[in-house]
């Protein structure tokens, strides 16, 4: 009887405590998807012309000295990642920036939406992001003359673009046509 009474004793605790619950799975966190912040003008103006100043001023210009505070300097080549990581760098931001010029959605500074469909629009970017990939062999190499050939090839992907979206005759509304 006992031994009867102790496996009912032991059934009822069975079935009376709940077995402890897994957490649902959470749902898997969606990719994340391209955010529109700026302007073509500002993306212009705020990634591609001043990385692409560095690569100009690289041609000539460094020997420069570090800044006194390199870790609050506003010229990257005296920055703490100064000289030719400065333009390593650069470099990368400028044909990373090509996928900035491809976003479904980017507005010009008229209003008017990217040509991002267009054909030329597209080889212009690929020119960009190539100009960027040489300035970043370079770079890489350390060799002055390199850079100059290197900043040939962007300034060439620059005025491409420019000549066929920018320098417009009606001035800023007519851009992006």
């Amino acid at each position: 009887m006992r031994f009867r009474l102790s496996i009912f004793l032991m059934l009822l605790v069975a079935g009376c405590s709940e077995a402890p619950k897994s957490e649902p799975s959470p749902a898997p966190a969606a990719a994340p998807t391209s955010q529109i912040h700026g302007d073509l003008r500002q993306v212009m103006r705020g990634v591609l012309f001043p990385n692409s100043n560095v690569i100009f001023a690289a041609q000539d210009k460094l020997d420069v000295q570090p800044a006194k505070d390199p870790s609050t300097a506003t010229d990257p080549l005296a920055s703490t990642y100064g000289g030719w990581d400065a333009v390593e760098n650069s470099s990368i931001a400028l044909a990373e920036s090509a996928n900035l010029l491809t976003i479904p959605g980017r507005i010009c500074s008229n209003g008017r939406p990217a040509p991002i469909d267009n054909e030329d629009w597209k080889k212009a970017v690929q020119e960009l992001r190539d100009a960027g990939m040489a300035a970043y062999k370079a770079a890489q190499s350390k060799n002055p003359e390199m850079i100059a050939e290197a900043a040939g090839v962007m300034t060439t992907a620059c005025s491409d673009c420019h000549d066929k979206y920018r320098e417009k005759p009606g001035g800023e509304k007519d851009r992006c046509m």
